[in-house]
């Protein structure tokens, strides 16, 4: 099996529930707070660690009590954590959260994981990246070194998976190192100029976005399941699994782990897509980011 390397955040999720958002100047009382483990870097890797690939972690935090947390819970996991490097002078990052009726508010202080440099990540990857790896990244490090290192990997002959969240532009040329991207609604809009509200849209926008260069391309809808279309033009729809909706918190990032860890066994992508949904489904169950994501035993075959 190819493992899976993952250059991404690490945050510390601190999230509180309440019964709305509060306006301008107004306090509400709010319940439920927790603090746990998180990033999309972190909660993507892990998904694909317990869904049973080998994971090695690209990463930064601070040289503080959060960020040695974060380690040891990768490090728990099954994650390669040699390549996190603990920065002197910096804070970890940290993700604040409020929960209202089952959807999230999120507020992000970076820190650490935008001192991770282009240099550091290709470097790196230069060096623990092998032909056929399956490499993963997301838009919360910092833009230059997330742009570097889907280069590199691309030149290393690895599958590079793309999570642009947040959204933002990239380089016209950075789309032909994109194997997969795996996008939301709102992320596709800013990314390609089309919002995917059906299955027309949803067409028009995967076709735009393989125009650009990206060779598959994975538009994930919420309740209502995940469209694709792959790098030779076949198009599939996966329907959401059901579930009984606690905390939506990191159920996109399982079903990326889950994308990741279906390549690096061998599944095609409706088979990883299907096998997603079915982990997403048990991660909007609990309460939490990674202390949700579920195992490849709990979540059951892909088929």
């Amino acid at each position: 099996m190819s493992k899976v390397v993952v250059f991404g955040s690490m945050n510390m999720d601190l999230s509180i529930a309440a019964p709305r958002m509060p306006e301008a100047g107004e306090t509400l009382q709010g319940s439920g707070f927790l603090a746990n483990a998180g990033g999309k870097g972190a909660n993507q890797a892990i998904a694909a660690a317990r869904l049973g690939a080998p994971v090695h972690m690209l990463a930064a935090v601070g040289a503080d009590v959060f960020g040695r947390e974060l380690v040891d819970g990768l490090e728990r996991a099954g994650i390669g954590c040699e390549d996190v490097r603990a920065l002197e002078g910096v804070t970890t990052g940290v993700a604040v959260i409020v929960r209202t009726a089952g959807e999230n508010r999120i507020v992000l202080s970076a820190g650490a994981n935008h001192a991770f440099s282009a240099d550091d990540v290709s470097a790196d990857l230069r060096r623990v990246g092998e032909k056929n790896d399956v490499f993963v990244t997301q838009g919360e490090c910092d833009p230059d070194a997330t742009i570097a290192a889907l280069r590199a990997a691309h030149s290393l002959g690895l599958f590079t998976i793309f999570n642009p969240a947040p959204a933002r532009a990239v380089p016209d040329d950075l789309w032909t190192c994109i194997d997969l991207v795996c996008l939301n609604e709102t992320e596709c809009q800013i990314m390609c100029g089309v919002l995917p509200v059906d299955e027309k849209t949803c067409l028009r926008a995967a076709r735009r976005l393989r125009d650009l260069g990206a060779g598959s391309v994975v538009i994930t809808l919420g309740s209502s399941g995940s469209f694709a279309v792959d790098e030779n033009g076949a198009v599939m729809r996966v329907p959401a699994a059901r579930a009984e909706v606690v905390d939506t918190t990191g159920a996109g990032d399982t079903f990326i782990g889950a994308l990741a860890a279906g390549r690096a066994k061998g599944l095609s992508l409706e088979e990883s897509m299907r096998w997603g949904a079915a982990a997403a489904a048990v991660t909007v169950s609990r309460l939490g980011a990674q202390q949700s994501i579920p195992t490849a035993e709990e979540v059951g075959p892909w088929q």
